[in-house]
């Protein structure tokens, strides 16, 4: 019997676009929002509490190639 290991299958590991995301449209993580806070805070940017998960994860994009924090 195979088991499927998530982490050998091929696209397990895959980045997918935010936009993509199937639970985008759900508010930010509390995890993100404090990472944008301090992101917004370093950069001079104002903070929006209302972001989905997606939209903050595009803003910390953003704001992380502003502050030139980029992985």
């Amino acid at each position: 019997m195979t088991q499927d290991n998530p982490k050998t299958h091929p696209e397990g590991n895959a980045v997918k676009d935010p936009e993509d995301w199937t639970t985008g449209d759900e508010p930010m993580t509390g995890a993100q929002a404090s990472y944008l806070k301090t992101l917004s805070e370093e950069s001079g940017e104002a903070f929006d509490h209302g972001l989905t998960k997606a939209e903050a994860s595009m803003r910390i994009d953003e704001l992380r190639a502003k502050t030139g924090k980029e992985g």
